[in-house]
Order: C-alpha cells, then structure tokens, then sequence
C-alpha cells in the first residue's frame, strides 16, 4: 500500500469517528483530553480514558476554569448544558484545574463504563433467554426437530 493510499484511509477512519475538542484517540484505543492555559504555551494534560465523551467531560470542565466567569461560547465546549449547574467557579491554579477537570473525566468514564457493563449484561441475559426459548420450543417439536431435516426421499437413501 502506497504512502498516499494509507493517509487517504487514516483521513476516512477520521471522519467515521466521533470528534469532541480537546481530544484524540490514541493508537491503542485509548482517548486523551489536553487543553492549552490561555495566555501560555503551557498544556494541561486531562488524562486516559476509556470513552471519548469521558475525555471530553475533562475538557470542558477545564475550560469552564480556565476561561473564568460568564458566559462561554457554546462552540467551545462538547456539552454546555451540563457544565452550568455542576460547578460553582472560583479562580483556581492550572494545576487545580487539572486535578478537577481529570476527576469529572474520571468520574463520567466509571459511569459510562458501569452503563455499558449493564447493557451488556442486559443483553447477555436476553439472549439467553432467546436460545433457552429456542431450544424448548424445538425439542417440544415431535422428533425433536428432525422432521425438518429428512425427507421421504432422504429416508430412502439413508435405508
């Protein structure tokens, strides 16, 4: 595969991936959140998550702080309407900002996961129900389902 091709696929992968700001995915499937202190070329790193929308919970809580009091431009947050009510501002140190905004991050991530861990299992369960279904539903068929299988024809073959 040419240099070319392979960026042509990067670019598609890209695009079928949901994209909040502030973070990226790493090659092992992790995702990342950072964010740049305004008025230094200092980055806050956010931290590792399992989920993007965990990564990007990190990253508006940041910038919530970051930016200060008033009112922020909903093109610069993944999720305005759920930073409003959960914090109170107060000027804090970048590094602050970092140990709150990675623990918000952290907090949305177990409960994200502890969601998806429940629907999995919810669907885990229903499809055992399905197959445990299925099978009373065959074997209450007479001759446990082999009438489907063999033929007048067949049984001569097989005698």
């Amino acid at each position: 595969m040419s240099r070319k091709a392979s960026i042509g696929n990067s670019e598609r992968k890209n695009k079928d991936e949901i994209k909040y700001k502030g973070v990226r995915r790493r090659r092992w499937g992790k995702w990342v959140s950072e964010i740049r202190v305004p008025g230094t070329s200092t980055r806050l790193w956010l931290g590792s998550y399992a989920a993007p929308e965990a990564a990007a919970v990190a990253h508006d809580t940041a910038v919530f702080f970051l930016r200060g009091p008033g009112p922020l431009p909903a093109s610069s947050m993944n999720f305005p309407w759920r930073i409003g009510g959960a914090y109170m501002w107060a000027p804090l140190s970048p590094g602050s900002v970092q140990t709150v905004a990675s623990d918000a991050g952290m907090t949305a991530d177990a409960q994200l996961t502890e969601e998806l861990w429940r629907l999995d299992k919810q669907e885990l369960s229903e499809r055992v129900f399905l197959e445990e279904e299925r099978g009373r539903s065959e074997s209450s068929d007479q001759g446990f389902g082999l009438h489907e299988e063999f033929n007048v024809d067949d049984m001569e073959i097989y005698m």
